[in-house]
């Protein structure tokens, strides 16, 4: 299960693996990706013949049940004492 979540990059997610993506470090290892896919465009724009090449994007948030928004109107909060 390591193995899985740790180390497998999965197509589905941009080629990150789960736990990049859970613990939110997916942005991090894409910006280092289109340094790194910038720099081999630099060096050789000539294997590139179509456009300059971009990681993945990242995935969207998806839920099997996904929790309640958090309010943010005051309706709902206890009014605070007057003395």
């Amino acid at each position: 299960m390591a193995w899985y979540n740790d180390e497998h990059r999965h197509s589905g997610i941009g080629y990150h693996t789960p736990s990049s993506v859970h613990h939110g470090q997916a942005g991090t290892v894409r910006e280092a990706r289109a340094e790194v896919l910038a720099a081999a465009y630099t060096r050789n724009p000539e294997r590139f013949v179509r456009k300059h090449p971009e990681p993945p994007a990242l995935p969207e948030p998806a839920w099997i049940n996904q929790p309640p928004a958090q309010e943010t109107s005051t309706e709902h909060q206890t009014p605070s004492k007057i003395s």
